[in-house]
């Protein structure tokens, strides 16, 4: 007879539990399984740049000091940089025949011109010629002209701008618009569009001294006006030769000093003399335009022709080079994710023009990837001020490597 042996009564407990701590132990290796792949699948943060540099640069120095006229309206700008101060505040005063560059500027705006072109004819009027003798015992500054007189558009602004004709102002006016109130409407649009803010124009000559503008707006005018190189090239002429009235000489004498190209003079009783100039210069192989203006600052033309070339020889000598960042100095830091880190350099020097306490501003447009090798470059550095900027490479000083599966894995939080 066959004998069935039981288990002993203890071992099932036995059993049980080994079967639990395998249960166990499968659910926590699994879920420490899906751990680890989540950790891994988590995205790092981005490298973060950090500007190292100061936000703006400062030229180092004493501001200069001009020699303001003690009297009327005077302001110097350096294109592309800024102003170098003004005088006088904005209070809109007469100025003369300087509105006859607005009246150029309309014109060629209206019928432009190449260099050297002569442009379309056009015709002075019985009208126009028989107001001669009146406007001449007006002491208007004119051009003789005779009825039926043909000139190009060139010769009409040639006699406009560099004897200063009163009586030309009026024959393109007509000549443009149909009639001088037409112009003169048009004369203010195209002021407003400037951003010519202090300036209001009642005539095509600047004989009225009901026609005011300040300093500041007429230097505004001069930069949009020598951008036309028609009327550059004109405003440079020292003398030309017109029909009827021949030879003529620009009222501007100063043309040639101190590197003056232009753009206009004017004198009246009320206005005194006013000049409005532009001057080239060059500073360490940089070549700059400066513009000014001398509004009223004495009752003579060579009152103004003084006040500017005190301003603009004072100026000049202010303007030089300065080095605002050295080649391999620090420009920002890189903070990758775990820990990691490098620096961002200058790849070169940095070097701008200006004078004692102007300002640029500094900007550091980078991008870094999480793994990039030393000496690597991966932006810029951006100095900026007005309408002026220089830039320079930044580059890596270290590596950067993203973290080891393990640091990821092991990273808290």
């Amino acid at each position: 007879m066959t004998k069935t042996v039981e288990p002993a009564a203890e071992a099932r407990p036995v059993r049980r539990w080994k079967l639990w701590l395998l249960a166990v132990a499968l659910v926590v290796v699994g879920g420490g399984g899906g751990f680890v792949a989540l950790r891994l699948a988590t995205p790092m943060p981005a490298p973060r740049i950090v500007q190292a540099v100061p936000q703006m640069y400062v030229i180092p120095g004493t501001p200069p000091v001009l020699p303001w006229p003690g009297a009327g309206q005077a302001v110097l700008q350096v294109e592309g940089l800024g102003a170098l101060g003004s005088s006088g505040g904005t209070k809109p005063v007469p100025i003369a025949s300087v509105t006859k560059v607005m009246t150029a500027y309309l014109v060629l705006k209206d019928h432009p011109l190449r260099t050297n072109e002569d442009g379309p004819k056009l015709t002075v009027s019985a009208d126009e010629a028989a107001a001669y003798p009146d406007q001449l015992a007006k002491g208007m500054s004119l051009v003789q002209v005779n009825a039926g007189e043909m000139l190009t558009e060139r010769q009409a602004l040639t006699a406009l701008l560099l004897p200063s004709a009163n009586n030309m102002a009026y024959i393109l006016a007509r000549w443009d618009a149909g009639d001088q109130a037409t112009f003169v409407a048009k004369m203010n649009q195209t002021a407003k569009q400037l951003r010519m803010d202090h300036t209001h124009y009642t005539d095509p000559s600047g004989f009225l001294d009901s026609t005011v503008s300040t300093a500041a707006d007429q230097v505004a005018l001069a930069r949009a006006a020598m951008a036309l190189p028609a009327l550059a090239q004109i405003v440079a002429m020292p003398q030309a030769t017109v029909p009827v009235a021949g030879l003529v000489k620009n009222v501007n004498t100063l043309l040639g000093q101190d590197g003056i190209v232009g753009v206009k003079t004017g004198n009246t009783d009320q206005a005194g003399g006013c000049l409005v100039f532009a001057a080239d210069t060059v500073v360490d192989g940089h070549r700059l335009r400066v513009y000014g203006a001398v509004l009223g600052s004495g009752p003579q033309l060579d009152d103004a022709f003084a006040a500017s070339s005190r301003l603009l020889q004072v100026g000049l000598g202010v303007l030089k080079q300065y080095r605002a960042v050295r080649a391999g100095q620090l420009v920002a830091t890189v903070q990758g994710p775990l820990g990691s880190s490098t620096t961002l350099v200058a790849a070169k020097d940095l070097d701008v023009i200006g004078w004692p306490g102007l300002s640029y501003r500094l900007d550091t447009k980078a991008t870094v990837p999480d793994r990039i090798a030393a000496a690597v470059g991966v932006g810029k550095l951006r100095l900026t001020t007005s309408d002026t900027a220089v830039t320079t490479d930044v580059q890596t000083t270290g590596a950067l490597i993203p973290p080891t599966w393990w640091q990821r894995m092991t990273r808290r939080g």
